[in-house]
């Protein structure tokens, strides 16, 4: 007999099975597992983890007690090394038996790389934990009357804010809109309407474009955004409302106006010269993705650690202090930083820069780039947050698909779109399951960015309120590209890099701000949707089920898409379902029998807080 998804067994390393989410080296760390007795009879439950790269079966669990249908057992490992790897084993008396992992239940063993992980490194500072971060393109989200007078460098293509962004070819990077730091503080209380708690800045470095990748220096604040004394300001300001300050580092590349690169270009004999990847008497050189402008970084030089990101006088250092105090920082590409042929200074840079910040304040907060799948290059020492597609933004796309959209644009990669619901189940937990918790938890859940098209318009119509609830509903921090909230549209990366219409400059639809603000309240007030763990109930063509539970409260998550409109699960699959109080939605949750039932519409997202089991 198929098992029920409902009632698989079920643990994900957050605090309701793994007590101590904070271990130390050497200590005896208690697991727990829940088993629903719909199973069978329960011969054995171990657990297979690793000392040292061997693996090994502790002795079998204890159980503890019996709730509402569900057996829970608890066993202990040991941090014999700061990362740990484990998996269980669960044997029936029938001889039947299953391997349960970071993406799910088996029949049969699994590889370690699946296992679920558990570290000495959560060290996260405490304002991350239940943030919602806004992303800003400078450039494009409020030009204050400072900015009329600042004259444009010569490569500058002036545009007015109503005015198409281009997407693509001559003008695309040159195009300036003139937005700068001061219009950004002007309407910080935009981003408290949101209740976003980050604002996050893409580049704020002079340099040659309008996306300022290609930093021409990295000692200063690039004056169309009004220089250091702006940056100062805003940050200030923000930090008055409460509101936390993050930047953008390319730590693999410069722009090739950068002074350093300019010094070294044509002349070996420049200091510089070692900080990058030059040839042919420094004519010919390494850059991302063979891009002309941006010379790839060469972290073998000791003085560019210096520099850059090592101690309290280098780049990373310098933003972090006073009078700018910026509260962290997120490094661009980090997955390619350091990695060129068989030159590997990856993780050195990612340890350097983590050192380097926790030398002025270890309440600063490190995000790492990594656009395909990161569970195997990020444990938390280094990196504690990561901004991917895999875990979250790319599953949420292909379910939520417009059919009728024939585009690519690269917005989700090869492969199949308009996905079931159990298929993304699948994805999600195969790219965000293996994560330490405490790594999951504050993972980025982007609906799109400054390098994607919008969600919105390649979607169902109206799907970005589904999408939006499951950005504020799953692990992770929920991410706002500045203008989703107005409804605007974007073909592309550049395309979707629009200025927003604060006096109606251009076509919008800002019935989106009132949603994210009511999903920030709700995630706010529930503590279970920030470290809860999460267990799915349901998954079919159309529609999925999933409830987030702590000891103190359950809150159940209905998603749908459209035609599936019954949806039901077990009764014992969620205790308290009698008690449900809607929070989002309006839907009703009804009990009939043995199950839990919700009569779903087109485009369904329900949320509910029910007690909890666990008291």
């Amino acid at each position: 007999m198929p098992l029920s998804l409902a009632l698989t067994p079920h643990h994900d390393g957050s605090a309701l099975y793994v007590p101590n989410q904070k271990p130390q080296l050497s200590d005896k760390i208690k697991l727990r597992i829940r088993v629903h007795t719909s199973l069978g009879k329960i011969s054995q439950i171990l657990i297979r983890q690793s000392d040292s790269g061997e693996g090994f079966l502790t002795p079998n669990l204890k159980k503890l007690y019996t709730r509402h249908g569900w057996d829970w057992y608890e066993g202990t490992i040991t941090m014999f090394n700061p990362e740990v790897h484990y998996r269980f084993y669960i044997e029936l008396l029938n001889k039947e038996s299953f391997w349960l992992n970071g993406k799910g239940l088996h029949e049969l063993d699994q590889p370690d790389r699946d296992d679920f992980r558990i570290n000495t490194y959560n060290k996260v500072p405490k304002w991350a934990t239940g943030s919602v971060l806004y992303q800003v393109f400078p450039d494009r989200f409020a030009k204050s009357s400072e900015a009329q007078n600042r004259k444009l460098p010569d490569w500058a293509i002036p545009k007015a804010w109503g005015d198409d962004v281009i997407g693509k070819g001559h003008g695309t990077a040159e195009q300036i809109f003139g937005g700068d730091l001061k219009g950004i503080e002007e309407h910080l209380d935009h981003l408290k309407k949101l209740g976003a708690t980050i604002l996050y800045l893409t580049p704020f470095f002079p340099a040659g474009s309008n996306h300022r990748y290609d930093a021409s220096s990295f000692d200063l604040v690039d004056p169309l955004l009004g220089g250091n004394k702006a940056m100062s300001s805003l940050v200030k300001k923000a930090h008055e409302m409460g509101l936390k300050v993050m930047g953008d580092l390319t730590a693999n590349h410069s722009g090739d106006r950068h002074e350093w690169f300019v010094s070294a270009y044509r002349n070996p004999k420049a200091p510089e010269s070692e900080f990058y990847y030059f040839s042919d008497g420094n004519r010919q050189y390494d850059s991302w993705w063979g891009v002309a402008s941006l010379p790839k970084f060469n972290w073998k030089s000791e003085e560019l650690r210096k520099r850059f990101i090592d101690g309290k006088t280098s780049v990373v250092a310098k933003w972090l202090k006073a009078p700018y105090k910026l509260d962290g920082w997120r490094i661009d590409v980090a997955n390619m930083t350091g990695w060129i042929r068989g030159d590997d200074y990856n993780r050195e840079v990612a340890t350097t820069i983590r050192k380097t910040m926790d030398s002025i304040s270890e309440d600063t907060f490190l995000i790492g780039e990594f656009t395909s799948d990161a569970a195997n290059h990020v444990e938390g020492d280094t990196y504690q947050s990561t901004m991917t597609y895999a875990n979250f933004t790319k599953p949420t796309w292909r379910w939520l698909w417009n059919p009728k959209d024939e585009r690519e644009e690269g917005q989700v990669g090869v492969g199949r779109k308009g996905i079931t619901s159990k298929q993304y189940m699948e994805l999600h937990n195969s790219f965000a399951g293996t994560f330490p918790w405490h790594l999951r938890m504050h993972n980025l859940n982007a609906l799109d960015t400054h390098d994607t098209g919008r969600f919105k318009s390649f979607t169902i119509p109206g799907a970005q309120r589904v999408a939006a609830g499951l950005q504020f509903t799953f692990p992770g921090i929920p991410m706002i590209f500045a203008g989703d909230e107005f409804g605007l549209d974007g073909s592309n990366g550049e395309n979707s890099r629009t200025p927003i219409p604060w006096n109606n400059e251009r076509e919008n639809d800002p019935t989106m701000i009132e949603t994210y603000a009511a999903l920030s309240a709700i995630r706010k007030k529930h503590k279970a949707l920030v470290e809860g763990s999460m267990r799915w109930l349901y998954a079919s063509n159309e529609a999925m089920a999933f409830v987030r539970e702590s000891k103190t409260e359950s809150i159940l998550v209905i998603a749908s898409r459209g035609k599936d409109r019954k949806i039901e699960f077990e009764r014992d699959a969620l205790s308290g379902s009698e008690q449900a109080e809607n929070l989002f939605g309006n839907g009703t949750l009804r009990v009939v029998g043995q199950k839990i039932r919700y009569e779903a519409v087109a485009l369904d997202l329900q949320i509910w807080r029910l007690p909890s089991a666990h008291r």
